[in-house]
């Protein structure tokens, strides 16, 4: 049996008014600069009837205030992500603490070989295998990229491999809204029914739902409207860099990162109301030499504890990341970005908190 959740929240980098500040200029934002969204997007008429005004010409919605605050309501302020055996159940909300694996990697070190390789399937059963026997580990995402599996073959086939090799609860980034489809069906003969995996979900999923910055992105909304309508935990993911596809001010990134992610909730409250829903901004500094992602920056684990300040001010749960490096060997600076970034989100309270 995992440790339950640890209570962090000692470190708070913003005052309750930066809090209140960010909140409302947040709705102000989807109110009168809207949020994108393509020709594939499918939501338009739901959104519509609720309220919001739909420019076709710029392919634009504004999505009132009112309207997002009544969404954002919905959502319950706690929820249980549930494990097989109901030995590692993690109830989330508030400052509880709960970590685990993630980073889905294409490579990995063969350690038969001593080289590196491309990862498979058979990679994400031994991983779960792992983290089933770890204390520390509360939950199992998928950390692999299974390269020998193809199309909407990807989802149910990461479950399965998952489910044989843990009874902890598993969530992964879902790839196709048939695929997710195909995987509650396959959890539900594993617990027993579908009606006992909508009482205690074992699995969950995350999807980035807007392409920083605002605009919703058409494949990922018609995954979470799936996961909404069969009652599977959602994370509502955006990853904003400071200085790329964000202003280059933290606090400028972190208004950005909670607009996103009111604009994803509010989507997925229309679709089902009351459905158990993570905020998962994960907010990061830009290389502004190549443009790349720096999760190794101290700035990401500062905001990320900003984030679930935030994420509090709604009463949402919270997804977070850490434990990353822009190191290129497993050297020093590896082990201190892994340590400070990890340090930062725990004692920032975050409730789930991947890639570790």
């Amino acid at each position: 049996m995992t440790s339950g959740g640890r209570i962090g929240g000692m470190y708070k980098p913003l005052t309750d008014h930066q809090i209140e500040t960010i909140h409302q200029k947040a709705l102000d934002i989807l109110e009168q600069v809207g949020v994108g969204f393509d020709k594939n997007f499918k939501a338009l008429g739901m959104l519509k009837e609720a309220g919001c005004r739909i420019d076709e010409e710029t392919r634009k919605i504004f999505m009132p205030r009112d309207l997002v605050t009544k969404m954002v309501n919905k959502a319950p302020g706690d929820f249980t992500l549930y494990s097989r055996d109901g030995k590692n159940d993690m109830l989330m909300g508030k400052d509880r603490v709960y970590a685990g694996t993630g980073g889905t990697t294409v490579s990995i070190l063969d350690l038969d070989s001593g080289k590196m390789r491309e990862t498979c399937l058979k990679d994400q059963y031994r991983i779960t295998k792992l983290v089933d026997t770890l204390d520390n580990i509360h939950f199992y995402q998928s950390a692999v990229v299974p390269l020998d599996v193809e199309g909407d073959r990807y989802d149910p086939n990461i479950l399965f491999a998952a489910m044989m090799g843990t009874t902890k609860h598993i969530m992964f980034g879902c790839n196709f809204a048939s695929g997710l489809r195909e995987a509650f069906d396959i959890a539900s003969i594993v617990v027993g029914g579908a009606d006992k995996l909508r009482a205690k979900p074992v699995f969950s999923i995350s999807s980035c739902v807007i392409i920083s910055p605002l605009k919703f992105c058409s494949e990922s909304v018609a995954n979470i409207q799936q996961a909404a309508r069969l009652g599977v935990p959602t994370t509502i993911t955006s990853a904003p860099m400071s200085g790329s596809t964000a202003p280059m001010t933290m606090a400028g990134t972190l208004l950005q990162s909670h607009a996103e992610e009111l604009a994803g909730i509010s989507l997925h409250q229309l679709t089902a109301p009351g459905g158990p829903v993570l905020y998962g901004a994960l907010p990061a500094r830009a290389d502004l030499k190549s443009m790349g992602y720096r999760g190794g920056a101290i700035e990401c684990g500062m905001m990320q504890a900003a984030q679930h300040q935030l994420s509090q001010r709604i009463d949402i749960p919270n997804y977070a990341s850490s434990g990353l490096s822009d190191a290129k060997i497993p050297d020093a600076q590896a082990g201190w970005e892994k340590a400070f970034t990890t340090l930062l989100a725990v004692m920032g309270g975050n409730n789930y908190i991947h890639r570790l």
